[in-house]
């Protein structure tokens, strides 16, 4: 089994694995939500990241261990570590964050920033204050916000609000990203469910036979990028280090000649 979509320690698994681990306690799970802007999913306690969740996310938590909880996100079943702290009880969200970022405030002014929020977080808006929304961990511009449900339309267009953020593995906000991770958040931003990883996207929508259209995805062993136009595509890469238009052809003849790895699958969701 994939230890990513396998919600199960060596103790205790959730109620959804029975039938296919033994030996180990069932649990329910505890419904719980990401307290921090961004919160780094961990493989072990302490261990590597291997994503990124945001403020206000469910999570559940299957286990605890040494501080660190361990559970699967909502967004997309993936499962890993989290250090307890990064995890509370929490209202349900009404809004979450639609632009490429935005800050949340101590009050409702430019001068008390408290900390950057990443595009997606989920927040619970409670009142108004002039151009701020009022939430339980402070205030946001209230611009930056749509209501949950209220998606986005284009996952390119998303993809293109993050030229030139760095490269980070397993980075999911405009501070590092992943390949993987600026896939998925632009087709989270649009209401599509969208799996954390290459490996797990590449499954989606159908092969394409003929010429590549916007919104299409290319595949490498490792690797994927959207397709802009007939022309070019945008990813984010080990090459340029960030987000970064490439031209398609000149892409395929770099990894090609650099690495020996062909495009190995192309998809259109449909």
């Amino acid at each position: 089994m994939d230890w990513r979509l396998t919600p199960a320690t060596s103790r205790v698994a959730h109620v959804s694995m029975r039938g296919q681990v033994e030996g180990v306690a069932f649990t329910e799970g505890e419904a719980l939500r990401i307290a921090v802007p961004l919160a780094d999913l961990l493989r072990h306690p302490g261990g590597a990241r291997v994503r990124q969740l945001w403020l206000g996310e469910g999570f559940t938590v299957v286990d605890r261990d040494r501080g660190h909880a361990f559970g699967f996100a909502a967004r997309d079943g993936y499962c890993g570590w989290l250090p307890e702290a990064d995890l509370a009880e929490g209202a349900p969200p009404t809004h979450w964050v639609a632009s490429v970022g935005t800050h949340l405030y101590r009050e409702p002014r430019v001068q008390a920033a408290l900390a950057a929020v990443p595009m997606g977080a989920q927040l619970c808006v409670v009142g108004q204050s002039g151009k701020y929304a009022e939430t339980a961990q402070g205030f946001v511009p209230a611009s930056h916000l749509r209501a949950l449900g209220d998606w986005l339309v284009d996952p390119v267009a998303v993809a293109e609000g993050f030229l030139g953020t760095p490269y980070l593995w397993g980075g999911n906000s405009r501070a590092g990203l992943d390949c993987s991770g600026l896939v998925q958040g632009a087709h989270l931003a649009c209401g599509i469910p969208f799996a954390g990883d290459a490996d797990l996207q590449e499954s989606v929508g159908v092969e394409v036979e003929g010429d590549l259209r916007r919104g299409d995805l290319l595949f490498w062993k490792g690797h994927v990028a959207l397709v802009v136009d007939a022309a070019r595509l945008i990813h984010a890469n080990g090459h340029t280090m960030s987000v970064a238009y490439e031209g398609i052809e000149a892409c395929i003849a770099r990894v090609l000649a650099a690495e020996g790895l062909p495009v190995r699958s192309r998809r259109r969701l449909v």
